[in-house]
This record gives C-alpha cells, structure tokens and sequence, in this order.
C-alpha cells in the first residue's frame, strides 16, 4: 500500500498531488518490471459512497471474474452510470482560458488531453462511470511504454491544475490509457453478470440498478457505516 502523505515511509509517491492518480502512476512505474496478471487499483478505504454495492462495500471486488478481466484488460469497478456516464466531459465546448475555484473538468480537459496524448485527437465527449477504481492486466499496461506513465506524472508533477482538477482529468483518463474509447459505458446489467456474476438481476434502466447501486445522501458514509445508518439508527448489514 502507498501512503501519498507521509514522505518517510518505504511505499511513498513524489509528491501529494492529483488524487490517487499520483499513487497509481508511481505504483506503475516503480513495478513496471514486475507487474502481476491482474492490478485491482483501488482507495484505501473499504466502505465509500462510490463503491458499486448495496453497502457501499469494496469487498465486492471478491466476486471479481477474473476470466473476465483477463478478456477485456481494463475493467471499470463501477456498472452503474451514476456520476461519468455517458457523456460527463463535453471536452471541446466548455474550454475556459482562466483557472478559478468555480472551473469544472470539462473545462480544462481539451487542453490537459493534449499535454497527456498529443498523438490523439481530442474526443468531442468523454464518458466513464466514476471515481477512478479499475483493474487492468500485466499485458494492457505494457502496451505502453514506462516512459508514458513517466510523462503522466510529471504532467501532474507540473501542472498548475489544483488536486481536485488534475486528480479528475486522469479519472477521466486512465479507459483512455488502457486502449478503451472516449466513452466507455457498459449497460449496467450486463456488466454486473459479466464483471461480478450477478447475473439474475432486472435493473430498471441501461445505467441504472438501484437494487445494487443508489447513490448516497452525502459523500461522507455515517460513523458506524453500515451497521449504522444515516438516521444514526442501527441496521442489520448482512441482510441488506
């Protein structure tokens, strides 16, 4: 595990900026050489309000079909649409000259898409459920050269995009990274059979399955989560 703030330890990164994109670059880089078949990247944290689950729970990953992974090299952990998908970039139509503190991603992509890949056009839209959770295999990685993933970070090393902003263009990236299109949305029911063997579901929308997915009140789960509730009241988990 990499701790992004705290210099001194043995798994550290360059500097604390850009999100998990900084520790996912560095982690890359620095095993490049060694790489396993499969790299599940994830937060650190086991419950989050991104995480594809009815509790929120990052162990889902332990139904990962691995086979899966293996066929399609880069996986979003996420099925459902909520937040990314389709079309959360509109790269080309929102461009702003000025950085605030009210700039959104869509408005810096185009011209961080072009430091990032200045081989590829700029897409007209960009499209991939959130929030940076992925798993990709040893050969989809190599397919590019450690040099790139050097370049990658240094743009983030360098730019003068905030943490948030620099953070999210890569979130919005790392499909793009791994050989996927522009838009990368799968229909959500598909996806869990395929991705999780949850395959007797009926989810009401292409995007939407709120039996496993419903995105939560706030972005911060409530202490105790989820044994305990937003009402702070205790409910039983294991039946959920």
């Amino acid at each position: 595990m990499y701790v992004a703030d705290q210099s001194d330890t043995i798994l550290s990164v360059p500097q604390n900026k850009g999100r998990e994109g900084m520790t996912y670059l560095t982690w890359v880089i620095d095993d490049y050489a060694s790489l396993p078949d499969i790299t599940i990247f994830l937060h650190a944290e086991r419950y989050q309000w991104h995480n594809d689950d009815p509790l929120c729970d990052g162990a889902r990953t332990s139904r990962l079909q691995l086979p899966y992974v293996l066929e399609q090299g880069y996986v979003n952990l996420r099925c459902v649409w909520t937040i990314g998908c389709p079309h959360e970039i509109q790269s080309l139509s929102h461009q702003v000259d000025e950085i605030t503190s009210e700039t959104h991603t869509d408005q810096v992509y185009a011209a961080a898409f072009q430091e990032l890949f200045p081989s590829i056009p700029v897409p007209e839209s960009v499209g991939v459920s959130c929030c940076a959770q992925f798993a990709a295999t040893k050969d989809v990685i190599l397919w590019r050269p450690r040099a790139d993933y050097e370049r990658y970070r240094r743009w983030l090393l360098e730019t003068k995009l905030e943490d948030g902003l620099s953070g999210r263009v890569l979130e919005y990236s790392w499909h793009i990274i791994f050989g996927k299109e522009a838009v990368f949305c799968q229909r959500a029911e598909a996806c869990y059979c395929k991705l999780y063997g949850l395959c007797d579901l009926h989810c009401e929308e292409e995007g939407e399955c709120r039996e496993q997915y419903t995105l939560p009140p706030y972005s911060t789960l409530p202490e105790g989560w989820p044994w305990y509730g937003w009402d702070s009241q205790w409910q039983n988990a294991t039946i959920m």
